[in-house]
Order: C-alpha cells, then sequence, then structure tokens
C-alpha cells in the first residue's frame, strides 16, 4: 500500500478512537492544556491544532459542558462531559466494545492463515 493511502487509511481510524477518548477523559472537568497531557500520559499523542476544534465540536454539539474557573493565577476553561455527554460516551463505550470484540478475532487470524 502506497504511503499516502496508508497515512489516510490511519487518519480515519484515529479520528473516531480520538472522539471517545476525549469523551471518556471529560468525566473530570479539564482545560485543554491538561486533556492533552492526560491523553499523551495514556500513549495517545495528539496536538493542539486536533485538539482543539475537536473540543469545540464536541462542546457545541451539546456534549460537552464548560466554565471559566480560576487556576494558578490564570483564568481557563474546563470542559466536562454535559448530561447527553454521558448517554452518548455509555452508547459509544458500548458500540466500540462490540466492534473491538468483533475485529480482535479477526486480527488474530491473520498469522494462522
Amino acid at each position: 500500500m502506497a504511503q499516502p493511502q496508508k497515512d489516510k487509511m490511519s487518519l480515519e481510524l484515529r479520528r473516531g478512537v480520538l472522539v471517545l477518548a476525549v469523551l471518556a477523559s471529560l468525566e473530570a472537568p479539564h482545560y485543554g492544556y491538561s486533556l492533552r497531557q492526560q491523553l499523551q500520559s495514556a500513549g495517545i499523542e495528539i496536538d493542539e491544532g486536533t485538539l482543539y476544534p475537536l473540543i469545540r465540536r464536541l462542546a457545541d454539539q451539546g456534549l460537552l459542558e464548560s466554565e471559566w474557573k480560576q487556576a494558578n493565577g490564570r483564568e481557563r476553561r474546563y470542559y466536562q462531559l454535559s448530561v447527553t455527554g454521558r448517554t452518548t460516551l455509555a452508547q459509544l463505550t458500548a458500540e466500540w466494545e462490540q466492534l473491538n470484540n468483533a475485529v480482535s478475532p479477526l486480527l488474530s487470524k491473520r498469522g494462522n492463515t
């Protein structure tokens, strides 16, 4: 497979996973940088140019609530799941688990054929 095509497929796969990871991380309040740090510590690299538009889009969809808070002498916008966001996270998690359970056996057979 040509590298540009592989890169495009990897990007498509990553997009959905990033949404799930961000929603799961925002069960507790975070501001942008702390969210990015949490994702990185979990092994998910995400640059600011991807993270901030994603957060804004999720907030616009009603999945996140936000509020400005003073922290360490700076005002920061903290994000957390809304009620709709919690419901959506539960639904997406169930879907992820179902897909993972279906795909994992297919992937494990790769070396056995």
